[in-house]
């Protein structure tokens, strides 16, 4: 049994582990919603390594402990983290109302609880991650864990040095701050320019909405990295897992 104070991502030795709230273990396992499965725990129902475990809020380790209900052994689910090379011309939701084609379609069909950390618009391509852990796609998503992303940008005219200079001092647009980390200029003639930006937040179509405020427009947009993961050599809608190493490196950045 993992007390409540235990942090929800520890290591070991060569690979990582992920540490979940015990009713959150039920719920992904699929034995009970996590009301239902406090109720569980309450009532002693619940026994994690042979003890019998009544607080709410006590941690599981899924690879390495032993969760019962009732006496019958729970099997964690499979968690999935994969990288994904998301092609111009699909949405990154499940539903589309407009019926676009969708990065789900890429994906194993067997993949059914996956969904996309993220998003990148339906002009937009590059890197994009899908998994099937709520926690680990909140710290990778919430504004305060800043994890880094770089994009490379083509867009019609020459791009100035003072250009870049704004987009990395901060500019105001629809009510809120856009800013970039650090702003590249990769090439530039009177015809079209080439930037490398870097950002922190990832604010709804920041990239898009910085280019816009100069009034500049954006011919194509490609994530190429997320923290220390680059997209490499991964071919336009295609996917491949992410490694322990990886995920690990991942969550070290936040």
């Amino acid at each position: 049994m993992r007390g409540g104070d235990r942090p929800l991502f520890t290591y070991r030795r060569s690979h990582i582990t992920f540490v979940v709230r015990l009713q959150k273990f039920l719920a992904d396992a699929g034995v009970a919603s996590r009301r239902a499965g406090e109720q569980f725990i309450l009532a002693g129902r619940v026994a994690v390594n042979g003890e019998i475990v009544r607080l709410l809020g006590s941690k599981v380790d899924p690879a390495h402990d032993s969760v019962t209900v009732d006496g019958q052994v729970v099997r964690a689910k499979r968690k999935i983290y994969a990288a994904l090379n998301k092609p111009v011309g699909c949405v990154c939701s499940r539903n589309d109302e407009l019926h676009r084609p969708t990065i789900y379609e890429l994906l194993p069909a067997e993949w059914t609880n996956v969904n996309s950390v993220g998003r990148l618009d339906f002009k937009s391509e590059g890197l994009i991650f899908v998994t099937n852990d709520g926690e680990f796609a909140l710290r990778l998503t919430h504004p305060r864990y800043g994890i880094r992303k770089k994009y490379v940008t083509t867009v019609d005219g020459q791009v100035l040095p003072e250009t870049l200079r704004k987009f990395t001092q901060g500019i105001f647009a629809g009510g809120e701050k856009l800013k970039a980390l650090s702003a590249r200029l990769i090439s530039s003639s009177r015809a079209k320019s080439v930037v490398e930006l870097e950002l922190g937040e990832g604010k709804n179509r920041e990239v898009r909405r910085l280019f816009e405020s100069q009034n500049i427009t954006v011919t194509r947009l490609q994530r190429m990295q997320i923290g220390k993961i680059k997209l490499g050599e991964l071919k336009p809608g295609k996917w491949r897992t992410l490694t322990p190493a990886e995920i690990k490196t991942l969550i070290s950045d936040l």
